[in-house]
């Protein structure tokens, strides 16, 4: 099966590990030296119609992809712990440099 970059965009990403649903397809990362294609990315959903910004990007390496079929890409994706980020107060107290 052929499948031009343009096709991967309208292909939603399945993880096989726990049945999740992650996206579509947004974006690809290619190694220019060898020409070959090392992830794909799908983007985070938005947070509250995208005011409050977006989840992070899932990037998944090559290596997890287990199929990829007419309309959906299977993967066996971990996906790694979210950055714990400070809250509120913590910021206002690093900014006031308490």
């Amino acid at each position: 099966m052929t499948c031009r970059i343009g096709e991967l965009r309208n292909k939603e990403v399945v993880n096989v590990k726990d049945g999740s649903r992650l996206g579509f397809i947004s974006d690809i990362e290619l190694d220019t030296d060898t020409a070959a294609l090392t992830a794909i990315v799908v983007y985070g959903r938005l947070r509250l119609l995208g005011l409050l910004g977006r989840e992070p990007d899932a990037v998944i390496p090559w290596q997890d992809i287990q199929l990829i079929g007419g309309d959906t890409v299977l993967v066996m994706w971990r996906q790694p712990p979210p950055a714990k980020q400070p809250g509120l107060l913590q910021r206002i107290w690093e900014k006031l440099g308490l």
